[in-house]
């Protein structure tokens, strides 16, 4: 746990930059909130200022025609003080609750323009605490909170003002306790701000885990699971639980101390304010009255140990949420000015190495040319490098040697939202929104027309499956896309990347999730998809991808092998080994006429493999080529 006061006051400066922020265009509103909150707290004071005239004036001097005027002057400020409590309550509470989603939403468009390395470090219900939990407290910094917090002291140096106007030797008396206390405050609040900072972590935490394990709840039940999954989060829960017991073991703390001080105050005030009515050095109505005011000086000490600790915990929560709009969104890197509005697509990786992390690279010196309109194929085992490669090439991650290039410019300067809308992505990992068919292909092309999506559901053969639904492509796929099967997801995900007609097309495990049936079917919309287009294709299942232009062998961060099929196969090293070790045959079987040996009829792969690409035009009749 971090300790007391240097470190608080540090959480201030970071805090207040985003609080200034905040507060800045909202000075007028605070101004006529101040300004109301000044009335009422000077109309609270009435009522007990008023003890005083009423027992030394109307009472003991018979002065019985002032009675009305002062009940209905104390009526009526009354009054004034419950329409401006009502007003303040309007005023600053539903504007709180505008800049908690004002917050919210700056929050999570700035996490949305971080790059991938900050997803990568963070997990995604750490990141939804950020962005709905730690603004929560900010209401109290723009709310009702601040209305009692700032009241509470304004009324106090009112109250303080008539004090000493009345007995100077007793008000003196009773600062002196309330500033032992505020003393003894402060470096309380010191030492309990780091518990609430602790406390956000903890549940960001806590709250990452549960968001896993509802996700993944297959496999936590595939598993079973249940029982150690309970355990964790029980894990996560006691720490949450311990640490805010230690932060109300401290506010009871100073919650104790506060009412010790109103007795000591009150004892205090009674003894001396006797002695000095015995001496008629003081009027009974002035004891009265004082006593009454004194309650609008010692009250505010009560508030805050209630409303500071509110704050303190929004402070906190500020922090938190400054420290995710300090990281720097991708799109905004100097060094990336380079405009790339229509790209040819030539993609050169010159002597590139990459870490994930300092001093463990995963990458070794990969060098080589992919020409617009080439397939270009990366196998090899797991954890070889493949993706890593595809990352660089999407310009999630950048090179911390040598240079990726894209039509001979740097790509690390290139302006992100100028290249990746053009780059089509299709994932081994397809994911899916929770909206409908429709809604999931559009994401590409939001402003596409109902023609376009329609003609990319026909190519990528959604429209096989979703014709069936009840609700057609309106049909809600569910979180994730569970009320898929995984090949239609995949499906899904290939029409989204037709609508999207990039210039430049990742496959990474494009038709894992299919059956060899579907995976012929769709290898037509896929020869669509990549005509024209550079392409970089990772799979697994090596026959599909045997008519690449050119395949790089990845071993280990290093390109072992380059060619074609043929050449790769025919050096009889590495590539050769896993395509023999896949099959079991000779690869030769696997040819289209023309590439190798001719092959009897009943052992050639389907002639979709060596059937020209389908024309837009067969596409837009529903038709194949």
């Amino acid at each position: 746990m971090e300790h007391p006061k240097g470190k608080t006051s540090d959480h201030l400066r970071s805090a207040w930059p985003l609080l200034r922020e905040l507060v800045r265009p909202r000075r007028a509103l605070l101004g006529l909130g101040f300004a109301l909150m000044v009335v009422n707290r000077v109309c609270g004071m009435v009522l007990p200022v008023s003890t005083k005239f009423l027992l030394d004036t109307v009472i003991a001097k018979h002065r019985e025609a002032l009675l009305v005027p002062l009940v209905g002057t104390v009526f009526a400020a009354t009054l004034v003080q419950g329409g401006t409590s009502f007003a303040l309550t309007q005023l600053l509470s539903k504007e709180a609750q505008r800049l908690i989603a004002e917050l919210r939403r700056k929050v999570q468009e700035h996490i949305g323009r971080l790059p991938v390395a900050y997803y990568d470090a963070n997990k995604t219900g750490a990141l939804v605490s950020r962005i709905m939990s730690d603004v929560e407290g900010v209401r109290n910094l723009i709310g009702t909170g601040l209305v009692d917090f700032l009241g509470g002291i304004i009324t106090a140096f009112i109250a303080l003002g008539y004090l000493l106007w009345i007995n100077p030797l007793l008000t003196c008396l009773a600062l002196l306790f309330i500033g032992a206390f505020a003393l003894s405050l402060s470096k309380a609040f010191g030492r309990i701000r780091p518990i609430f900072r602790e406390r956000g972590k903890i549940n960001a935490e806590v709250q990452g885990r549960l968001t896993e394990s509802l996700a993944g709840v297959r496999v936590v039940k595939g598993y079973h699971a249940e029982a150690s999954e309970a355990q964790v989060f029980a894990g996560g829960v006691q720490r949450l639980l311990d640490n805010v017991i230690s932060s109300l073991t401290a506010i009871s703390l100073m919650s104790l101390s506060a009412t010790t001080l109103m007795g000591v105050v009150g004892a205090s005030v009674m003894y001396v304010g006797a002695r000095q009515i015995f001496a008629h050095t003081m009027t009974l109505g002035d004891f009265f009255s004082f006593t009454a005011v004194l309650a609008f000086l010692v009250a505010p000490m009560f508030q805050v140990v209630g409303i500071g600790t509110q704050v303190t915990e929004a402070l906190a929560g500020l922090d938190r949420t400054q420290e995710v709009l300090h990281e720097n969104p991708e799109d905004q890197d100097p060094h990336r000015t380079a405009m790339v509005n229509n790209i040819d697509g030539l993609v050169t990786f010159e002597h590139v190495d990459f870490a994930y992390d300092a001093g463990h690279p995963v990458l070794f010196d990969i060098s080589f040319q992919a020409q617009p309109g080439m397939v270009t194929a990366l196998v090899g085992p797991s954890g070889a490098g493949k993706s890593t490669i595809i990352s660089l090439v999407a310009a999630f991650h950048q090179p911390t040697a040598g240079v990726v290039r894209l039509d001979g410019v740097d790509l690390s300067t290139v302006r992100l939202d100028t290249y990746r809308t053009q780059l089509g992505v299709v994932l081994q990992d397809t994911f899916l929104f929770d909206g409908t068919i429709r809604e999931n292909i559009a994401f590409a092309r939001p402003g596409a027309t109902e023609a376009e999506v329609l003609n990319a559901c026909r190519i990528a053969r959604v429209d096989e499956f979703a014709e069936r639904f009840d609700k057609k492509y309106d049909t809600i796929v569910g979180e994730r896309g569970v009320k898929l099967s995984g090949g239609q997801r995949q499906r899904v995900s290939i029409a989204r990347a037709i609508l999207a007609d990039p210039r430049i097309l990742i496959l990474d495990e494009a038709t894992s999730s299919l059956d060899s049936e579907s995976e012929a079917a769709i290898q037509e919309g896929l020869a669509y998809l990549m005509k024209g287009r550079t392409t970089f294709v990772i799979a697994h299942r090596l026959s599909t991808i045997r008519r690449a232009d050119q395949i790089l062998v990845i071993e280990e961060g290093r390109i072992v092998e380059r060619g074609t099929h043929q050449s790769l196969y025919d050096l009889h090293g590495r590539y050769y080994d896993l395509y023999t070790r896949q099959h079991g045959i000779d690869a030769n079987l696997f040819l289209a006429p023309g590439e190798g040996d001719s092959v009897p009829e009943a052992l050639d792969t389907p002639r979709l493999a060596t059937a020209a690409p389908p024309s837009a035009a067969s596409f837009l009749r529903g038709g194949t080529a």
